[in-house]
């Protein structure tokens, strides 16, 4: 029998492995096949570019997502102390880690609720493990995630290869998307499906939105590889080789983007998965979707001060802004690449 970590010294491993270690994926976004249109008269101001936009019926001041991370520890708790604040001051939207730690143990509460003190006003997203869903939690576990950070969304995460290949892992991802559906229908705020790292298809984009889901998270491979922290974490070594193999495993984000907006085209989409800053947030609008999120960059800013948290969100605002300036676009509008009706952004050959 392997041994099975607890989940608060699981989610601890996790913040030391992403900051020391190597846990990129093998393959890349894909965002780097696309360039945009230099303009050199763009016909318009810098300081008219306007990022702002209504998601979910709340203004936000960019398009920019603090992904998920963290939660159920004491530095996770300073961590999205940090992170909210910094949602809080610069008007973008945040969303937790996991609160499955919170949920099995309220003593963890804190950790995740802080985030609603820091940002009383900031767009907050919950978090829960869809697969949760065929563990005995269902409707009232939503509900207290919900309520726990007064949030505005909930995210429900899929990740079966990390529960795959993880000691322990759960793996039954049987009959979920009936349950998913039933979340949808029951829950009094949006809910959001989730990749953490390897992208979404076709096929699985069009169940989600045949289960009514408002927006789904691509988060394709191109940045962390799940599969490699839990290599990082393996219990033995027979675990270890097999999270290895999986390093080059996903589709890229780009892709995933793309496969979204073919089956679901009035789709909300939120991409993510290792977008480094802000040109690749405007590629990944220019491609489809509505926020762009970033989570690597803000956790390492984060393990310093609330400052440089704020420091990085601007410069990648200023880097959105100078994108879509020089490309002679007052306002990103999600053109719609496949139909060819956007010159702005071409793919390399």
């Amino acid at each position: 029998m392997k041994k099975v970590a607890p989940i608060d010294e699981r989610k601890a491993d996790h913040i030391r492995i992403n900051l020391d270690e190597d846990v990129r994926s093998g393959i890349t976004t894909g965002l780097e096949k696309y360039r945009f249109t230099h303009e050199a008269l763009p016909e318009i101001s810098l300081s008219d570019v306007d990022l702002s936009l209504t998601l979910f019926g709340k203004k936000l001041r960019a398009p920019i997502l603090i992904s998920s991370m963290t939660g159920g520890t004491e530095e996770a708790g300073e961590i999205n102390a940090r992170l909210a604040e910094a949602a809080q001051e610069t008007g973008i939207v945040m969303g937790l880690g996991s609160q499955r730690a919170a949920i099995e143990n309220p003593i963890q509460t804190p950790t995740f609720s802080i985030a609603r003190k820091m940002a009383p006003d900031a767009m907050l997203f919950a978090n829960l493990g869809a697969v949760q869903l065929n563990y005995g939690y269902g409707i009232d576990e939503c509900r207290r995630s919900v309520d726990m950070i007064e949030a505005d969304a909930l995210i429900l995460h899929l990740n079966p290869l990390q529960e795959a290949v993880q000691a322990g892992g759960d793996t039954n991802f049987a009959g979920l998307a009936k349950k998913i559906e039933e979340i949808c229908k029951k829950l009094d705020v949006p809910v959001i499906a989730k990749e953490v790292g390897w992208g979404i298809s076709e096929r699985t984009a069009k169940i989600l939105a045949d289960c009514g889901v408002d927006a789904i998270d691509v988060a394709g491979a191109g940045g962390t590889s799940w599969s490699q922290v839990e290599m990082h974490r393996a219990p033995d070594e027979f675990t270890r080789e097999l999270a290895a193999t999986f390093v080059d495993w996903g589709i890229n984000t780009a892709d995933s983007i793309l496969n979204v907006k073919k089956v679901a085209p009035e789709m909300t989409i939120f991409a993510s998965g290792g977008l480094k800053n802000g040109l690749d947030i405007a590629k990944s609008i220019a491609l489809g979707a509505t926020l762009g999120g970033m989570a690597g960059q803000f956790l390492k800013d984060a393990m310093v001060s609330t400052e440089k948290v704020v420091e990085m969100i601007e410069l990648t605002k200023k880097q959105i802004e100078v994108t879509f300036f020089s490309n002679g676009n007052l306002k990103p509008d999600k053109p719609n690449l496949l139909e060819g009706d956007n010159p702005c952004l071409t793919k390399k050959p």
